[in-house]
C-alpha cells in the first residue's frame, strides 16, 4: 500500500474514533442525572412498619409509620380526623 493511502486510512479511523468520543461526551453532558429518591413518603417499607407510638397511644394502634406521620401532620394543621368533625365544620360555614 502506498504511504499516502495508509495515512488516509489511519486519519479516517482516528477521525471516526474521535467523532464517536465527542458524540458520547455530548450525550453524557445532556443526560439529566437524578439522585435516587430517599424520601420516606415514597417508601413502601415505612408503610408496612407499625407505628412507633402504637404501644403508648391508642389512636396510633393499627397505623403504619407513614399513616402516623400523616396523622401528626393533620393534627398539627388542624385537619378534621373523623367524618363527624368534617360534617360539623361544613355546618359551621
Amino acid at each position: 500500500m502506498k504511504k499516502s493511502t495508509m495515512n488516509t486510512l489511519i486519519g479516517s479511523a482516528l477521525a471516526a474514533a474521535s467523532g464517536i468520543f465527542v458524540y458520547r461526551a455530548y450525550q453524557e453532558k445532556n443526560t439529566v442525572r437524578v439522585e435516587p429518591d430517599i424520601d420516606m413518603y415514597n417508601s413502601a417499607e415505612i408503610d408496612k412498619r407499625e407505628s412507633v407510638d402504637a404501644l403508648d397511644d391508642s389512636a396510633e394502634q393499627g397505623l403504619s409509620q407513614l399513616d402516623s406521620i400523616y396523622r401528626d401532620e393533620w393534627q398539627a394543621n388542624g385537619f378534621p380526623q373523623t367524618h363527624k368533625e368534617m360534617r360539623e365544620l361544613e355546618e359551621d360555614k
